[in-house]
Formats: C-alpha cells, sequence, structure tokens
C-alpha cells in the first residue's frame, strides 16, 4: 500500500514502516556518527536532546528537518542535505547499498549505537521493515525518496515568492501515521489540552487529523477519546458525546479493557462509559440525562463490586445536589471514603469543595486554612501539581472573599512565581491553566479596587495573550475585564458606558449583570426599580443557595430601603424593618451601616440614624459573629 509517499502494507499489523523522512533520520543518526568525534560537547548535548522528538513525532518536510538540525549544527546539517540529495538523484542500488551499511553501526567490540538503546532500536525496526518491502515496493519507497526531495525543492522556491507555510498545513499534507507516531501525537495534544491550550493546534487542524488517523484505523480508541476533547474544546455536545460512545465501544471490541482487567473487563469499561457520559451531560448543564447515567454507573458498578467507581458516582453525586441542604454531609463522606480507599486526587477534591462550601457559609477562616492545609500534605506527598495550583488560587480567592487583600496578593505572588512540576514544554516552567487565569484575574481586580485601573488595564492585555478569546479560560477575564469597566465608569460619572457593559456581564453571568443593572439604577435615582431588582435576585439566589450573592443584595436592599425616604415615618419603620431581616440573612449577619465606612460608592450614614444599627454594630463585632462585611468580595472562581 502506497499513500503520499509511504509504504506500508497493513496498519492495523504493523507499527512501524519506512517512510522518505525516516530515510533522512537514517542519515543523520548515520553522519552524526562519522562526525561524532568531531563535535563539541554542546552540539552534540543539542543533537541527542533533538533525536528524540524527531524519532517519535510526525513526519516533517526535508526544510523543516533540516532547520532544525542547523540550529544545533549547521555543520552537520550540509553533510545530511548532501547524503539526501545524492542518494534522491542516484540509483536504486545506492539506496540498497545504504540499508546494508545501516547494519555496521552495531559491529565491533564498542559499537557506535546500542541495540538496546533508542537510536538502536529504531535502526533495527527501519532494518526489518525495509528487508520485509518486496522489489514493487522498494522502487516505490525510491520513488517517494525523490518526490520526497523534489517537493522540498519546490517547497522552497513558492515560500521565497510568495509566503511561508504554516506549521498546521505541514502537518496536514503528511501521510498517515505509524502507531507510535500516533500515539506520541496523541498524548502530546492531550497534554497540551490540558495544561497549555494555546500550543496545541486549533480545533479544525486538530479534528482534521484526528480524522485522517481515523479513516487509517477506525478502532483506534485514544484518537476518539481526543476528539471527545476537542469536542468539549469547542463546547460541541453532539460530536463529543459522539465521540465519547465511540471510544468505549472500540475498547470493548478491541479487548484492550479485557486483557488488562481480566473477565470483566467489558464491564468496567461500561460503568465508567456511563460515568464519563454523566460528566459530559453535567458540564453541557443536563442535569437529568447526568442523573440517569451517574444511576446506570452506581447500578453497573454495585453489581461488580467496583468500590474505586463507586467512590467517583459519589463524588459526581455531590456535584449534581450540592446545591441541596444535605449536600455538606455527602461531601464528607466522599472525602472519608476516598482517604480510606486510597484515592488521594479524589479526597483532596472533596477537601477543596467543603472549604469552598464552608466559605460561602461563614466558616472562620482559620478553621479554612487549616483544611487547605491538611490538603497541602496531600498534594506534596503524591506530587499532585494541578492540586496545588489550585489549593493556592483557592486560599487567594478566600483572603478576597473575607477581605484580606495583603494575604491574597501574597498567595497569588506565590502562585505566579512557581515552577509547575508539569511543564509541558522545555524550558516552560508554568502552564496556562486555570489557575493561573483565576489569580491573574483576581490580582486585575485587586489592583483595580485600590484605583490602579492601568496596572489592572496591563494584567488583562497579560491574560489575553495568555488565554485568547477561543481558549476554554477566557470567559473568566472576560467577566473580570467588564467588571472593573463598569467599576471605572461608575466612578467617573459615565452611566451610559456602564449600562452598555451590563449587557456583556450579563451574558457571561447572569446573577452578577442583574446585581449590576441593579447598582446602575440606585446610581440613576431610579430606587424603585432597583429595589424591585434586588428582591426577584434575592428570591432566585436563596432558592440556588448563593450565599454571597444573597448578602451583597441584602446589603443593597437595606441601603436602597435607607434612601427611599428622609423623615417619612412609613419609610422610617421600612428601614427598621428591614435592618433584622439583613442581621438574620443565612447566620452571616451584614450590617447595612458597615459598608457606609469601607464601600467607595456608598455615602456615609447621617449622624440622626436609628441608634439601634449603632447597637447592632458593637454587638456583631465583640461576638465575633461577622467575618466579612466588605460588600464587594468576589466568588470564589474555582471550577473542581
Amino acid at each position: 500500500m502506497m499513500t503520499n509517499g509511504v509504504v506500508h502494507a497493513n496498519v492495523f499489523g504493523i507499527k512501524d514502516w519506512v517512510t522518505p523522512y525516516k530515510m533522512a533520520l537514517l542519515v543523520l543518526i548515520g553522519e552524526l556518527g562519522r562526525a561524532g568525534p568531531h563535535l563539541s560537547l554542546l552540539e552534540r548535548r543539542r543533537l541527542n536532546r533533538l533525536l528524540l522528538p524527531l524519532l517519535q513525532g510526525p513526519d516533517m518536510t526535508l526544510s523543516r528537518l533540516i532547520k532544525a538540525i542547523e540550529e544545533c549544527c549547521p555543520h552537520l546539517a550540509s553533510s545530511v542535505q548532501i547524503r539526501i540529495k545524492l542518494m534522491a538523484g542516484g540509483e536504486l542500488k545506492d539506496m540498497e547499498q545504504f540499508f546494508d551499511d545501516l547494519s555496521e553501526a552495531f559491529s565491533g567490540t564498542e559499537p557506535e549505537v546500542h541495540k538496546t538503546s533508542v537510536v538502536g532500536l529504531f535502526l533495527r525496526h527501519m532494518i526489518l521493515a525495509y528487508n520485509k518491502l518486496s522489489f514493487s515496493q522498494v522502487y516505490k519507497l525510491y520513488t517517494a525518496l525523490q518526490q520526497y526531495f523534489q517537493n522540498d525543492e519546490k517547497t522552497k522556491i513558492s515560500q521565497w515568492v510568495f509566503c511561508s507555510v504554516s506549521r498546521e498545513e505541514e502537518i496536514s499534507c503528511n501521510g498517515p501515521l505509524s502507531q507510535k507516531q500516533a500515539e506520541y501525537f496523541l498524548s502530546q495534544q492531550a497534554s497540551l489540552l490540558k495544561n497549555d491550550e494555546t500550543k496545541a493546534l486549533s480545533p479544525a487542524s486538530l479534528q482534521k487529523e484526528l480524522n485522517s488517523l481515523l479513516k487509517f484505523n477506525p478502532d483506534f480508541a485514544e484518537a476518539h477519546y481526543l476528539s471527545y476533547l476537542n469536542g468539549l474544546r469547542v463546547q460541541d455536545v453532539f460530536s463529543s458525546t459522539h465521540s465519547l460512545l465511540h471510544y468505549f465501544d472500540r475498547l470493548i471490541l478491541t479487548g484492550a479493557e479485557s486483557k488488562s482487567n481480566g473477565d470483566e473487563g467489558c464491564g468496567r469499561s461500561l460503568r465508567y462509559a456511563a460515568l464519563n457520559l454523566a460528566a459530559l451531560h453535567c458540564r453541557f448543564g443536563h442535569y437529568q440525562q447526568a442523573e440517569l447515567a451517574l444511576q446506570e454507573a452506581i447500578r453497573i458498578a454495585q453489581e461488580s463490586n467496583d468500590h474505586v467507581c463507586l467512590q467517583h458516582c459519589l463524588s459526581w453525586l455531590y456535584i449534581l445536589e450540592q446545591k441541596r441542604s444535605d449536600s455538606c454531609v455527602l461531601l464528607e463522606h466522599s472525602v472519608k471514603k476516598a482517604v480510606y480507599f486510597g484515592l488521594p486526587y479524589l479526597a483532596s477534591l472533596g477537601i477543596q469543595s467543603l472549604v469552598q462550601q464552608r466559605a460561602f457559609a461563614g466558616k472562620t477562616a482559620n478553621k479554612l486554612m487549616g483544611a487547605l492545609k491538611d490538603s497541602d500534605l496531600l498534594h506534596w506527598k503524591h506530587s499532585l501539581s494541578e492540586l496545588i495550583d489550585i489549593s493556592i488560587a483557592q486560599k487567594t480567592a478566600i483572603w478576597r472573599l473575607y477581605g484580606r487583600s495583603t494575604m491574597a496578593l501574597q498567595q497569588a505572588q506565590m502562585l505566579l512565581s512557581m515552577n509547575s512540576l508539569e511543564a509541558v514544554n522545555v524550558g516552560v516552567q508554568q502552564n496556562n491553566t486555570e489557575s493561573f487565569a483565576v489569580v491573574l484575574c483576581h490580582l486585575a481586580e485587586l489592583h483595580a479596587e485600590q484605583g490602579y485601573f492601568t496596572a489592572a488595564s496591563e494584567i488583562l492585555k497579560h491574560l489575553k495573550e495568555r488565554f485568547p478569546p477561543n481558549s476554554q479560560h477566557a470567559q473568566l477575564w472576560m467577566l473580570f475585564d467588564q467588571k472593573i469597566q463598569f467599576d471605572r465608569a461608575m466612578n467617573d460619572g459615565k452611566y451610559h458606558v456602564a449600562g452598555s457593559l451590563v449587557a456583556g456581564i450579563t451574558a457571561l453571568n447572569s446573577t452578577e449583570g442583574v446585581y449590576r443593572k441593579a447598582i446602575l439604577l440606585k446610581a440613576q435615582n431610579q430606587m424603585s426599580e432597583a429595589h424591585k431588582l434586588l428582591q426577584k435576585l434575592l428570591i432566585h439566589c436563596q432558592k440556588i443557595k448563593n450565599t454571597e450573592m444573597v448578602i451583597r443584595g441584602a446589603g443593597r436592599t437595606g441601603r436602597n430601603i435607607w434612601g427611599l425616604g428622609g423623615a417619612n415615618p412609613r419609610v422610617r419603620g421600612r428601614k427598621l424593618l428591614a435592618l433584622p431581616w439583613v442581621l438574620t440573612t443565612h447566620a452571616t449577619p451584614l450590617l447595612t451601616g458597615l459598608s457606609w465606612s469601607s464601600s467607595p460608592h456608598v455615602e456615609y450614614p447621617p449622624q440622626g440614624g436609628p441608634p439601634g444599627i449603632r447597637a447592632a454594630l458593637i454587638s456583631a463585632l465583640t461576638n465575633n459573629v461577622l467575618l466579612s462585611w466588605h460588600l464587594g468580595i468576589t466568588s470564589i472562581l474555582i471550577t473542581l
């Protein structure tokens, strides 16, 4: 079979085959062995580091290969180019002689290449694959080598006349990948999607490459799973569901699970397929379908007595039922079970969720930080770098929630100065994960709250470069950008600009958008409309148990009631009636008078205010009931 210069017999049975690109690598290895004593230590080190990605990666054009070699050793690059030119311009016997000479690398008491090394295994695979070719296939390989060299010459001319070819276009011009190349490509792209989406292929190019892989091997399960991740990346529920189901179907058909898990491998695939389907529906907000799929996963796991799968199901059950009153008990049970079955990742995620829930319930900061300290011990013990980043970002958000801007800045700077334990590229010390996006957003808002809007704009500019608008974490900085612009417009009295920003905030976060709309109406002296809007917001937030927004809305409602009328007895009575409602909301007292001294948008209360307010304020501070009274607190944006 011959496809785009690739000679292979059966993509399902052969793991590797000879291509013109791999022949160029064989020439590079041969020239490296001859020029070894004449190369400097630095050049040899660079070439050794270059060889591994070249051997594992997909085929590339000759010009890209020569350019990569030139960056390490220009003299060796010219020797490789000359040798390939002589072989492509010579006769068939020259290529035959080249493969015959490859076995000499293993001869002698001190061979140039060891048989068990990475390069040695590659040489042996290529020699074996070449020896299995028939005469017609050898001739086709020789013709492909000539075409490979001629196409490179034509590409050089076209690039010089027109423009350069992009990396994605070059990848799309390649032929089918071998199994090893495909596995390396899939693992690399999956790692990039997880840690640094900007360095991965674009969704369209990646899907095109995956379709090419599946065209030659439809039963390649890992390609279906990467297609599922790519569908999640662009929020395509149909294609992601289709790819996920195909992935588990291929696992069952190929018998990969049965080989590694015994006779019950098929059942294991089925229950984890249901669990992943539940997670998929939960991500897209299809909670009823997610609950049905989760019930199916629990049923199959109970039949198979799979406690690990049941523990994962319990974690997802908390996510589906976290708005209920008994969800805290469910989460505590999940953490205990995860520790019992030795699942540190799930245990840590449970602790993080529990801390987040207790923070919104108004627990003391020392207890929350103590729980996070225990989870940090798990992170460092098991080298869970992703959860280390999440924990620091969680601490940043909690300190902001409790009004400790200095501590929040310290935690943010700590994460930004840390080096990742799972850097996806050599020389890159940090990954573009959600934790870094959250911390940078908090940092921008902290600067904006102090009036440093120029510094906040610079941070947001860095966020836009690091997380482009089409990336999955771009909505974080988009929301913060709109909120900062809204605050700046309100401070400058540009209410028409603030009104146009409310629509953008509502599109990203409907609850926050309604709250900002009420602030704008209050600033425009439309007290009645603002009060009605806040009342609807409070009722909605009480239903969904959004405690922070209930507190903010309650405080804003109290301020609006205070400003509705001067000496009117009815209005004064409504003020006094509003005060105990604010004091008793969700066991987190937020006095209307407290925000007068802290919020930059609220006037200081008149001296003739009701004396009950000052007495309640002194009582709340004395009993240490109130933990955070700043109305501008920001919600914890960690998505576990």
